[in-house]
């Protein structure tokens, strides 16, 4: 049932039924429009209002439909909202709840509008590459104002009713409650029953005002996107231009942008990160154990920022050191972390100590005996990990899930020292950790199937993305990142610089290239993994270059110097760094190759694919798609080219494996799975 309709007094009541967020699909557009017809027709009602349930009026289109024949499907949004306006009773649109991009454009529509104070609003469209294509840039601005409108639009960031309703001149919201929506939209209705001529958004103009400052923060913030900008510029239409005129640019660009390789890109993102909950051997009925109380092991910057994650939803934190300075030291970081977010008026001074208040410090083991899960965030070296563990397992209350951070090493190592090796699972957290959306939830061979879907779960509970990988060597993230370094150190040692390297992959979208965060995350964490992959294969190859760059003691910003010197965070070529270079192109002879920016970026990218397509046929990953979410939430691939694997299937498997050969010469294979769907003409997604 897409609608369901009710008459109440000499009020009809058409209520959006598409669960699980009332999608506005073709099915619904019929549904609103045939209850809307049959509303008209009944000289009992005298008003219509249009609503959602379960907490939606609609979160807006069935993404599912785009491109297919159901999205253009007659009657289409516009025709639908074309509708509501015509219509020759009153038409109130009733919110309570998220009310975004359609399901706005839809209310927009509506003659009047009621919400509740704590519903949000928003057209979220450039999150996906998109402008509003149902009237949402033109309608907006004539009814909040061009810059607040242009601002939601080209944020994605919804809004509070009760915000909205406080912007100066609005005409969004004719009422907003703290009731039932419903009952108090039927009572403004009773109100309103006979006001005519009935209002219309598009009969209200706009007010022109500059927006010059905004479009020069869209083009540095969203930089490489183009729906932001085009937002803006139907925003601006809207004061400018005749609705019809803005409908039917607005329409245009909308087409335009579906079909382009962003909005493709950042929809894959979207049904990526959903894919990615559904672990498809463990049965969706497998409960998570309840989670009340968490333990973290380790009060460093990767245990102060995990437990800082579990504080922000009020979980209360249990936190140990082995020495009482390291504990102080750790608890003086998390409260100035707080506090720069109380300075930046993202959190409240009284939020602050309330969070404080829930973090328990201790220098003892058994402090964790009635924990839930406890999270070790200890030294990255295995007997370290393994004597942690041998005493948890002592101290841990029966059921309790004990989860490791390691980055790379064998969780099964780690739990074979515990009597309980199925509770054991690897929680991989990013650095920084309570801000970093990357969790990797490493699957060991014995973890229990509700101890890995606890892991998941208690991650999305802590606004995390969640991805389940198997073990290997650095996992899904690190494994790929060691190949995308060794195509860096490849071009270094071919005669490119780090500043040439770092520019081509910024150019291409990433934050930061690989030696700036090789600085930033400091270059002897690489240098400690190197040196035991050294002392387990005595014969593989060293890397000289960045080697000898950690003998000098050049670890990054912490040290002021690393790949780049730096003056506070200010990266500039080093005169060192040339020297070091010099000198081993000298020493092995090298003639210094010239690399177009666009082929530096193919083989740090290229080299990425390569490593996944070795990871997906290995079964480290489920899906091609959670490697493209690990990249894009933990390693900042950028999102509007939708992740490694995403970006090579559009670029062509066929032309990857065809470069990969030209990059390393005719006698260099790629990964047998990337060969084989090539020649196949297949995707990875």
């Amino acid at each position: 049932m897409s609608t369901q309709y009710e008459v109440r007094g000499r009020v009809a009541v058409i209520t959006i039924d598409n669960p699980p967020v009332n999608g506005l699909s073709h099915a619904t557009r019929e549904g609103i429009v045939r209850d809307l017809g049959r509303a008209l027709d009944d000289p009992g009602v005298d008003a219509i209002v249009l609503t959602g349930g379960a907490g939606f009026f609609s979160a807006g289109a069935d993404i599912a439909e785009f491109g297919t024949p159901a999205s253009g499907a007659d009657p289409n949004l516009p025709q639908v909202i074309g509708t509501l306006e015509a219509a020759s009773k009153p038409v109130v649109a009733a919110i309570d709840g998220t009310c975004f991009g359609g399901g706005l454009e839809l209310a927009l529509g509506a003659h009047y509008r009621v919400a509740t104070a704590k519903s949000r609003l928003g057209l979220p469209e450039v999150n996906l590459g998109l402008v509003p294509g149902a009237g949402g840039t033109q309608r907006l601005p004539r009814v909040l104002g061009t810059r607040v409108a242009a601002e939601i639009m080209t944020s994605g960031d919804p809004r509070s009713a009760r915000d909205l309703a406080a912007v100066d001149g609005q005409r969004l919201l004719d009422r907003v409650v703290d009731a039932d929506a419903v009952d108090a939209a039927i009572a403004f209705a009773g109100e309103i029953a006979n006001v005519r001529p009935l209002p219309r958004v598009r009969d209200l103009t706009a007010a022109a005002v500059p927006l010059d400052d905004l479009r020069a923060q869209l083009t540095k913030r969203a930089r490489g996107l183009t729906a932001p900008l085009a937002a803006l510029d139907l925003a601006e239409r809207a004061a400018t231009t005749p609705i019809d005129d803005g409908l039917a640019a607005e329409r245009a660009t909308f087409l335009e942008l579906m079909g382009g390789d962003q909005s493709a890109s950042l929809r894959h993102v979207f049904f990526a990160e959903r894919a990615a909950r559904r672990i498809p051997d463990i049965p969706s009925t497998t409960q998570a154990r309840p989670i009340e109380r968490v333990g973290v092991l380790g009060a460093g910057t990767m245990g102060g920022g995990i437990a800082m994650n579990f504080l922000n939803v009020g979980i209360p934190v249990t936190i140990v050191e082995t020495a009482q300075d390291a504990l102080d030291r750790g608890l003086g970081v998390i409260r100035r972390n707080y506090q720069i977010q109380v300075d930046r008026g993202r959190l409240t001074a009284d939020a602050l100590e309330q969070r404080m208040a829930l973090l328990t410090p201790s220098l003892s083991y058994e402090d964790l005996a009635n924990c839930d899960l406890i999270i070790e965030a200890v030294f990255e070296e295995m007997d370290v990990k393994r004597s942690v563990f041998t005493k948890l397992d002592q101290v841990a209350r029966p059921g309790a899930v004990l989860a490791t951070n390691t980055s790379t090493l064998d969780v099964d190592q780690i739990a074979a020292v515990t009597s309980r090796p199925g509770e054991v699972v690897g929680m991989h957290f990013f650095s920084p950790a309570n801000v970093m959306r990357l969790l990797e939830v490493v699957r060991g061979k014995d973890t229990a199937d509700d101890v890995l879907v606890t892991a998941m779960a208690i991650g999305q509970r802590i606004g995390k993305v969640g991805v389940v990988a198997r073990i290997c060597d650095g996992f899904i993230g690190n494994r790929m990142l060691a190949a995308y370094r060794d195509a860096a150190g490849d071009l270094l040692r071919s005669g490119s610089t780090p500043a040439e390297i770092d520019a081509a992959i910024e150019e291409f979208g990433f934050a930061m290239g690989p030696f700036k965060v090789g600085d930033l995350a400091g270059n002897d964490i690489s240098w400690a993994i190197r040196k035991r992959r050294y002392a387990e294969h005595p014969d593989a190859p060293r890397d000289e270059i960045t080697d000898a760059l950690c003998e000098m003691g050049r670890f990054g910003q912490k040290t002021g110097a690393g790949w780049y010197d730096y003056e506070g965070r200010d990266a500039k070529p080093s005169p060192v760094v040339d020297e070091l270079l010099a000198s081993y192109w000298a020493r092995h002879g090298v003639t210094r190759t010239t690399f177009d920016p666009e082929e530096i970026a193919q083989r740090l990218v290229f080299a990425l694919v390569n490593s996944g397509a070795q990871i997906l046929e290995e079964g480290i990953a489920l899906r091609a798609s959670d490697i493209d979410v690990v990249y894009l939430s933990g390693y900042g691939f950028p999102r509007h080219r939708g992740g490694p694997m995403f970006y090579a299937d559009r670029f062509g498997l066929p032309r990857v494996v065809e470069e990969l050969r030209r990059f390393h010469g005719p006698d260099w294979e790629p990964a047998p799975l990337l060969v084989r769907l090539a020649a196949e003409n297949k995707t990875f997604n």
